[in-house]
C-alpha cells in the first residue's frame, strides 16, 4: 500500500510547513514534559489573513501529521476563519484518528490557538474585514452564563466572535474551578466551536499579575481586605476586551454578567440586574463609563434558573455546570495558602486585643482576619466578638462586641463620582450585602476625590477597609471608592442624634 493512500499517511510522509516557520511569525506551543510530545506552530498575518504558516514537532508521527493538517487548514484563511479550527477539523483532515492518536489533534489545536492569540496580542493585527454593524465580541468563560449570552445573541442574528482571556496559570490551583485557567480556556473554546463561533484566546497573565494579584497581596501588608474582581474588571479585563473589540471589527462587547446599562442626560450608567440575587454591578462598578456605551449584558433581565433552562433547552453541555465560588486565582488553594505561596505570608503569631488594648488571646497571623469577622477568633468571651480592626504593622487584631462594630460613618478614599454627590442615596459595601440608604457628606461634584465620607441611615456591621463602596442613585451606579480604615470606630449606639453625629471625626 502506498504511503499516500490515506490522508494521515499523506500528512505524516509529506508534512506541509514542517520546519519552515515564517520569519517574524507569531508562535504557540503545546505539550512538553507531561506527555513527551511538543509542537510549535507559527503564523504570519497580512491584512487579517494568514499569509504564512509552519510548524515544528518533536514526538510521534501523529503529532507531525496533526501539525501538517493545521498548516493546511489555516493557510490563506482570515483569522476569524482559522479561529474556527478545532480538534474535530484536524481529525477530519487526517481521515479520522484512532483513540491513541487523538492526543496529537488536541496538542495541535492548542498550539494553533496560542499562535492565533499571539497574533491578536500584537496591536498591529486586525481581523482584515470591515467593521460589521451587527458584529459582537462575546467574552466566554466556559460557564453557563456566557454560553447563554452567546446563545441569545445568535438567536438575534448577530455575527458573533468569541474570546477568552487567560489570566492565571498556577499548578497549585484547581484549574477546573477557575474561570481563567488553561482548562477553562479549553472548555470555552469547545463550547464556542459547538455554537459555531470562532474563538480567540488572549494571554493576559502578565497584566493580571501586575494589575490584580500584586495589589491583592500588597493590600494585606496594610491590614486591608482587598477586592480584586473590581480592580480586574475596572483596569485589566474590560480595557483589553474593548481593544480587541475594536481590532476585530465588532461594534459592541457582550458578557454573561448580570447587569444592565441605562442612560440619563449625561450618558451611560451601570444599573442593577433584574435578579437581585445575581446582580453583579458591585463587581463592575469601576468599569469606565465610556466603555459602557459599547457593552451589552444580555442576561440583565433574566433570573439564573431561567438561564439554566435556556441552556438545557438548547442542549448546551454547560447547562448544569456548577458556579465557581472563589476568586479565580484562589481556586483549590484558598487565601492563606495563596498568600504563603505568592506573597511569602508565613504565619506570624500576635495578640488579639480589645479596644482598650487588653490582650484577650493570640492569633496565627493578622492577614488571616478581616473587619466584621466573627468565626475563628480563638477567644472565649461571654458574648460574641467581632474583628473591629486589623493592624498588620503591629500584627494586632482588635475585637469587640457587635455594638462596637456597628457604625453609621464610613470614610472613603480614591473616590470617583460619575454624577454629583447629592444624587447618591444608597451604598453597597460588600458584594453579597444589600445596599444601605446613605448620604455623601458635603456637596462634592462629579469627578475624582481624594477622600469622602458617608453617613448611613442605619448602622452596618463594620465596613471592611480595602473593600469597594459602590455608590448608587436608585438602581444605578453613580460612583465608587475604597473603604478606608477608621482610626477610632464609634459605636453606633453612641451616635444618639444628628447633632452629635456632626461632631464625630470625618
Amino acid at each position: 500500500m502506498h504511503d499516500f493512500d490515506t490522508p494521515f499517511n499523506d500528512h505524516a510522509s509529506a508534512p506541509r510547513g514542517h520546519g519552515r516557520l515564517p520569519e517574524g511569525g507569531h508562535t504557540g506551543s503545546a505539550g512538553g514534559s507531561a506527555c513527551g510530545d511538543l509542537i510549535t506552530i507559527a503564523l504570519s498575518v497580512e491584512d487579517g489573513r494568514i499569509s504564512g504558516a509552519g510548524f515544528e514537532a518533536d514526538g510521534c508521527a501523529a503529532l507531525t501529521a496533526a501539525g501538517s493538517a493545521c498548516v493546511e487548514l489555516a493557510s490563506g484563511r482570515l483569522l476569524s476563519h482559522a479561529a474556527r479550527i478545532g480538534r474535530e477539523e484536524i481529525d477530519a483532515e487526517l481521515g479520522g484518528l484512532s483513540p491513541e492518536r487523538l492526543h496529537a489533534a488536541v496538542l495541535a489545536e492548542e498550539a494553533l490557538h496560542r499562535a492565533l492569540g499571539a497574533c491578536l496580542a500584537d496591536p498591529a493585527t486586525r481581523i482584515g474585514a470591515p467593521p460589521a454593524g451587527d458584529r459582537v465580541l462575546v467574552a466566554v468563560s466556559g460557564g453557563v452564563d456566557s454560553a447563554v449570552a452567546a446563545l441569545l445573541l445568535g438567536e438575534a442574528g448577530r455575527d458573533r466572535i468569541a474570546v477568552t482571556l487567560q489570566l492565571w496559570d498556577d499548578p497549585a490551583t484547581d484549574g477546573t474551578a477557575s474561570c481563567c485557567s488553561p482548562q477553562a480556556v479549553t472548555a470555552a473554546r469547545q463550547m464556542a466551536h459547538s455554537m459555531d463561533m470562532p474563538h480567540f484566546t488572549v494571554d493576559l497573565r502578565d497584566a493580571f499579575r501586575r494589575g490584580v494579584v500584586e495589589p491583592y497581596v500588597g493590600a494585606f501588608d496594610e491590614g486591608l481586605t482587598p477586592n480584586p474582581c473590581v480592580g480586574c474588571n475596572g483596569h485589566v479585563r474590560f480595557d483589553a476586551l474593548d481593544d480587541l473589540r475594536d481590532r476585530l471589527g465588532a461594534s459592541t462587547l457582550a458578557t454573561g454578567h448580570y447587569a444592565r446599562v441605562e442612560h440619563d442626560d449625561h450618558g451611560a450608567l451601570l444599573a442593577a440586574a433584574a435578579d437581585d440575587n445575581k446582580d453583579q454591578t458591585y463587581m463592575l462598578a469601576a468599569v469606565d463609563p465610556v466603555l459602557l456605551e459599547r457593552i451589552e449584558f444580555p442576561l440583565g433581565g433574566f433570573a439564573k434558573p431561567r438561564v439554566r433552562e435556556l441552556a438545557a433547552e438548547a442542549g448546551l453541555s454547560v447547562a448544569q455546570k456548577p458556579e465557581s465560588q472563589d476568586l479565580c486565582f484562589l481556586a483549590g488553594i484558598g487565601r492563606d495558602g495563596f498568600l504563603e505561596r505568592h506573597g511569602g505570608r508565613a504565619d506570624r503569631p500576635g495578640n488579639v486585643v480589645d479596644r482598650q488594648g487588653r490582650k484577650l488571646g493570640h492569633h496565627r497571623g493578622a492577614h488571616r482576619f478581616t473587619v466584621g469577622q466573627r468565626r475563628g477568633l480563638g477567644v472565649a468571651a461571654p458574648q460574641p466578638l467581632y474583628v473591629l480592626d486589623v493592624d498588620n504593622a503591629a500584627n494586632a487584631v482588635t475585637v469587640g462586641t457587635r455594638d462596637e462594630l456597628d457604625t453609621t460613618r464610613v470614610r472613603l478614599v480614591g473616590a470617583r463620582l460619575l454624577r454629583a454627590g447629592e444624587v447618591v442615596d444608597r451604598v453597597k459595601l460588600r458584594y453579597r450585602n444589600s445596599p444601605v440608604a446613605c448620604t455623601v457628606d458635603g456637596e462634592p461634584g462629579a469627578g475624582r476625590h481624594r477622600e469622602l465620607s458617608l453617613t448611613l441611615d442605619e448602622p452596618v456591621a463594620g465596613a471592611a477597609p480595602g473593600q469597594i463602596a459602590c455608590l448608587m442613585a436608585g438602581r444605578r451606579v453613580v460612583g465608587w471608592a475604597t473603604i478606608a480604615r477608621q482610626p477610632a470606630p464609634v459605636p453606633a449606639r453612641a451616635e444618639a442624634s444628628v447633632g452629635e453625629r456632626a461632631k464625630l471625626p470625618a
